[in-house]
């Protein structure tokens, strides 16, 4: 993972500022300045981390949701979907899927265009992709 995340960095070059914030997304979001673009990378793994440190879900899911409305940033956030493969066996993983499925739903109702990009190709869900 330390590989990947440093050619990640490498790769993005020396003009992103990057932030991480593995659980508090709304203070991170809170300190964007306006002639800045947010990319959150990525609302799965921010799910991950609110499941397993124990967190209230949806108290926590408002709270971004919330911190997203109130920032004066234009936001990107990446985000998986993981509704479309097998259920899973497992309580945990079904309950990350179900979580995650209402995380990007919450994501979506709020966003002004959501994108989805099967096979290299961009397909606008809501909204319009811009020219």
């Amino acid at each position: 993972m330390r590989d990947r995340i440093a050619r990640h960095q490498r790769d993005r070059g020396s003009d992103w500022t990057t932030v991480e914030a593995p659980l508090d997304l709304p203070s991170a979001l809170a300190s964007a300045r306006p002639e800045e673009a947010v990319l959150i990378d990525c609302a799965t793994l921010w799910l991950t981390n609110q499941l397993l440190a124990g967190h209230d879900l949806p108290a926590q899911t408002e709270a971004l949701v919330s911190s997203l409305a109130a920032c004066c940033a234009p936001v990107v956030i990446v985000s998986n979907e993981t509704g479309w493969g097998i259920v899973p066996e497992n309580a945990l993983a079904r309950r990350f899927r179900d979580e995650q499925g209402r995380l990007n739903q919450r994501l979506a109702h709020v966003a002004d265009l959501v994108v989805t990009v099967i096979a290299g190709l961009p397909l606008a869900l809501k909204g319009t992709i811009p020219a």
